[in-house]
């Protein structure tokens, strides 16, 4: 059940304002990360990852910006939450939407890391990516 946790708190944090196949997106890449040999293999291990200095989580410095971005993490709106948990309890009956992507962010930033990666589609917000190498 924690694991589930982890999906629903990154669905509700990163894309609960974002349309239903938006919020699905996001649960494939988390499990998209756990099948890949490139990152952690549970889906709180995927969600908690970022860089670290003597033993402690960096600010601003993990793969799920809700995650170290310094704000407390408060759920307020209840709907939107039972709806991240919906999904992250079925999460291995969703149909992947992402065509595999393991990145993804938000249209309104350019990180340095999509250089190396394929669009593999857009949805609402967030734009998401498969490795190309």
């Amino acid at each position: 059940m924690f694991e589930i946790a982890c999906i629903a708190m990154a669905i509700y944090f990163e894309a609960r304002s974002e349309p239903l196949d938006g919020q699905v997106a996001v649960a494939n890449t988390i499990m998209n990360r756990v099948e890949s040999s490139k990152f952690p293999d549970t889906p709180c291990a995927v969600v908690q990852q970022g860089r670290t200095w003597n033993g402690h989580i960096l600010r601003n410095q993990c793969h799920f910006s809700y995650y170290c971005d310094g704000k407390p993490e408060v759920i307020v709106d209840q709907g939107a939450y039972t709806l991240a948990l919906s999904i992250a309890v079925n999460w291995a009956n969703l149909v992947d939407i992402t065509s595999g992507a393991t990145y993804y962010h938000r249209d309104d930033v350019h990180p340095y890391w999509i250089e190396s990666l394929n669009i593999s589609r857009k949805i609402g917000r967030h734009i998401f990516y498969n490795q190309t190498r």
